[in-house]
């Protein structure tokens, strides 16, 4: 019996090491938050603005077409928490805060920004491809 509880243990700290270090496949991993926050259309966005410098939260809201002031928050709350962006707030009246990317925000970015530019440069293979399916 104690065998088998030696086995099952290991397992155990296996799955828990192999969670820290990232599996996307597993249901309960961590990283599938994180590759959402990244990859999402808001948070793409954001952080490739914010890529160019620091950007106060009404300079955000203007420039990214069509996202509400709600979701502008909890995808800038979202990316804070996973440390890619740095929120700093000025105690003046009125309130001021600023928006900027972490040294681990700018890794991440390049990356990213590097998908949407191979993207907005093969658009019109992707809307070849479209077109013939007819989802144009």
């Amino acid at each position: 019996m104690s065998g088998s509880n030696a086995v099952s243990s290991e397992v155990i700290a296996s799955k828990k090491v192999s969670r820290r270090k990232g599996d996307l496949y597993s249901a309960q991993c961590p990283s599938r938050g994180v590759l959402d926050h990244v990859t999402s259309r808001w948070g793409t966005l954001v952080l490739i603005l914010l890529l160019d410098g620091t950007h106060r939260f009404s300079e955000l809201r203007r420039k990214v077409e069509g996202m509400s002031e709600k979701m502008l928050a909890q995808t800038l709350q979202a990316l804070e928490a996973d440390g890619f962006v740095l929120r700093k707030a000025y105690a003046v009246i009125p309130p001021k805060v600023e928006y900027s990317l972490t040294a681990m925000g700018r890794e991440v970015t390049e990356r990213v920004k590097m998908l949407a530019t191979w993207i907005e440069q093969n658009l019109p293979r992707v809307s070849q491809a479209r077109a013939k399916l007819g989802r144009e």
